[in-house]
């Protein structure tokens, strides 16, 4: 789950992690008075998506004076009108694909002289099992391109759960992205703040970009970045609330409510499959016979016909979706609940694809009697891929 900067803001500064003032406004008459309240001379203002490269976006139906989702204001006024300006349109970055994300909230924050601009970042290292820091002399910038050209500038290492964070790792960065002085101290107290707020909080990845030397020598969080294990939320009852359901994709907010493994891709090709791995080859082998999946969706191993009607509704809701491939092992899923869901789901929604149905496994031949005498115009499979050319060619024409 991810959250808005204002958020991870309120979080580091909880934690007494050094943050500039800033306020959050929902509704454009809230802009002048929220500014106000902020030193100046100068004020920031940020569109809140949850997206990167908000600075280099641009607005759909540009208007003139658009400068991207972060603009500097220098005055209270100016920045009232660049709120003004910015709430309700969508904002289109690299991240968010052409179809962009509506901005429903900025962020009104007091401005900060800076002296250098560094990157930081704490994840999870799937290799090591461990956390890991990331750090760069080059913030501000895509990290994925100092990574493809310059690896060299950056420092990545993961920290030892049996002995977790010690002050010679914060040291480690410091002498990496060239602090000196007093700066090294605020870095060795900054990591150790953020390595207890990764752990204490289930994160899976915080990203400080910029992290930034202030005039005046001090360390600074400029912009901020969180996602959170969702699994853990359980947890964390004041993460959970902090979920902004219109930054999701609908029909992912929708599988969540039923407990569905639910991933929105862009193909054309939609996938009902029991199990993860099996979900993961069916992709594969789509791919293989010249067609694109449409999504992921694994319904799980005890799924009930509800379930599985509601996983149909989700795929067809979709209008990239040109076919349907269901595929099911039967395990601990019987193959007549999923015939029953699936029968029950194209009643209630009607089939305007072609459906190719494979299922194997336990209750096989029960399931197959009950698609044969549905009357639906359903392409049987044999096999994995059987249904996989049937599907692919259906699209096809």
């Amino acid at each position: 789950m991810n959250i808005h900067e204002y958020q991870a803001k309120a979080l580091l500064r909880d934690y007494g992690a050094p943050v500039s003032d800033g306020r959050v406004v929902l509704q454009s008459d809230q802009a002048k008075t929220a500014a106000g309240e902020l030193d100046g001379p100068l004020w920031v203002v940020k569109a809140q998506i949850h997206a990167g490269g908000r600075g280099k976006g641009h607005f759909k139906e540009a208007e003139a004076g658009d400068k991207g989702g972060v603009r500097l204001a220098k005055s209270v006024e100016e920045a009232e009108a660049m709120a003004k300006q910015m709430l309700g349109r969508t904002l289109v970055t690299h991240q968010t694909g052409p179809a962009g994300k509506q901005v429903n909230r900025i962020y009104i924050e007091a401005g900060s002289g800076i002296e250098r601009e560094l990157y930081l970042a704490l994840l999870v290292d799937r290799q090591t099992s461990r956390v890991s820091f990331v750090c760069s002399t080059e913030g501000g910038m895509d990290i994925e391109d100092v990574a493809a050209n310059t690896p060299e500038k950056i420092l990545s290492f993961s920290v030892d759960p049996a002995t977790g964070y010690q002050a010679f790792h914060g040291r480690r960065i410091a002498f990496a992205l060239g602090l000196k002085g007093p700066q090294v101290k605020q870095c060795v107290a900054l990591m150790g703040t953020l390595y207890k707020l990764f752990l204490d909080k289930d994160m899976e990845m915080l990203e400080i970009n910029p992290l930034i030397v202030a005039e005046g020598g001090d360390l600074k969080v400029l912009d901020a970045k969180f996602g959170f294990d969702g699994n853990a939320l359980y947890r964390h009852a004041d993460i959970a609330a902090l979920r902004d359901e219109t930054e999701e994709d609908p029909k992912e907010l929708a599988a969540s409510k039923y407990d569905l493994n639910y991933v929105a891709l862009d193909g054309e090709i939609g996938c009902m499959v029991n199990g993860a791995g099996l979900a993961m080859a069916t992709m594969d082998i789509i791919k293989l016979y010249g067609a694109e999946p449409a999504n992921f969706l694994d319904v799980g191993g005890g799924a009930t016909k509800e379930k599985v009607t509601e996983a149909f509704k989700i795929i067809t809701s979709d209008p990239n979706v040109k076919g349907i491939l269901v595929n099911i092992f039967g395990g601990i899923m019987r193959c007549d609940i999923i015939a029953e869901g699936v029968i029950a789901a194209v009643k209630e929604v009607g089939l305007k694809v072609p459906l190719v149905v494979r299922l194997e496994g336990t209750n096989v031949e029960k399931g197959k009697e009950i698609i044969r005498n549905s009357g639906l115009n359903v392409i049987a499979a044999d096999n994995l891929s059987d249904a996989a050319q049937k599907v692919v060619k259906a699209v096809k024409g």
